[in-house]
C-alpha cells in the first residue's frame, strides 16, 4: 500500500479531537443524522432481543440512537476519551476501550447484528478487522458496514467538474484501483492545534476478497446520497442533479455462507 508522506506519526483514532467531535456531532444537520443514521436504523432493523455490537463507536452518538429498539449495546473505540464521554452519556450501554484489530476484545462474546460506522476506512489492518467480526458474531449474525463511497468520495482524489455547455456538473476522479493511505484533518477549519489521522482508501475488490475470506458474502448494497440543498444560483440546479447521481456513502450488509 502506498503512503502518503506525513510531517509526523499520525495515528488512526479520533480520542484528541473528542470534545470537538461530539459538538459536531450534536448539529441537526450533519450528514450523521440526516443521512446516516435514518437509513442504517431502517437497514439493520433491530429486535427488542437481538444484541449489537458497534466498532469504532466514538462517543455512542450512533449506539445510543438504537436504545428504542434494544438494551442489549456494546460499543468499542480505540480513544479513551470519546468512550469516557460515551460512558458518562449512556450508562445503559456498555462500553470498552480497545482496537477492532485487537484478537482479545470481547473475548467470548457474541453479536446478533455487529455495525462498523464510517470508521472502517480508518482502521488499518482490514484482515484483522474481519477476523473480529468472525469472531463475534453471532452463527446467524448480519453486519452492517457504513463507509465513505469508495468510487466517489476518496479524500484529495476527486473534484468537482461544472460543465458550462451542458450546465452539469461531473465528479471527476484521479483514482480508484489503488490502495492509498491519506493523511486527514481531523478538525478542519480549526486554526491552530491540528491533529492529523489516517484514512485508508481500497477499491470494492479489496473488500470483496476479504470478506470472502472469511467465509463472508455481501447480501445487500445500498447508496446513499447527500441531503443537502444548494442556494439558488446559476448552477444550483446542477449541484442539486449531481447531489443525486453520486452517492457519498455506501452501506454494505454481510451475513455468513
Amino acid at each position: 500500500m502506498q503512503k502518503d508522506n506525513a510531517k509526523k506519526q499520525q495515528g488512526t483514532g479520533w480520542g484528541k479531537v473528542a470534545s470537538w467531535y461530539d459538538a459536531h456531532l450534536k448539529e441537526d444537520d450533519t450528514y450523521h443524522a440526516q443521512v446516516v443514521l435514518p437509513n442504517l436504523i431502517r437497514l439493520v432493523d433491530l429486535k427488542k432481543d437481538q444484541s449489537l455490537l458497534e466498532l469504532g463507536c466514538g462517543q455512542g452518538f450512533v449506539l445510543e440512537k438504537f436504545l428504542p429498539f434494544s438494551k442489549k449495546l456494546t460499543g468499542v473505540d480505540i480513544g479513551k476519551e470519546l468512550i469516557a464521554i460515551a460512558q458518562k452519556n449512556h450508562k445503559e450501554i456498555s462500553y470498552t476501550v480497545g482496537s477492532a484489530e485487537d484478537s482479545v476484545i470481547l473475548r467470548g462474546q457474541t453479536f446478533d447484528v455487529i455495525t462498523i460506522v464510517l470508521a472502517i476506512q480508518n482502521m488499518k489492518h482490514l484482515n484483522l478487522v474481519v477476523s473480529n467480526l468472525s469472531r463475534l458474531l453471532a452463527p446467524k449474525g448480519r453486519i452492517y458496514l457504513v463507509l465513505n463511497h469508495p468510487a466517489f468520495r476518496i479524500p484529495q482524489y476527486g473534484d468537482w467538474i461544472y460543465n458550462e455547455k451542458k450546465k452539469t456538473q461531473s465528479k471527476v476522479m484521479d483514482l480508484y484501483m489503488s490502495e492509498k493511505e491519506i493523511s486527514i484533518d481531523m478538525n478542519p477549519g480549526q486554526k491552530t492545534d491540528k491533529q492529523i489521522t489516517s484514512s485508508f482508501h481500497r477499491p470494492l475488490q479489496v473488500y470483496s476478497k476479504v470478506f470472502a475470506k472469511h467465509n463472508f458474502a455481501i447480501t445487500k448494497i445500498e447508496e446513499w446520497i447527500s441531503h443537502k440543498v444548494s442556494q439558488p444560483g446559476p448552477r444550483a440546479e446542477a449541484e442539486n442533479a449531481a447531489r443525486k447521481e453520486f452517492p457519498m456513502f455506501m452501506c454494505l450488509e454481510l451475513k455468513r455462507v
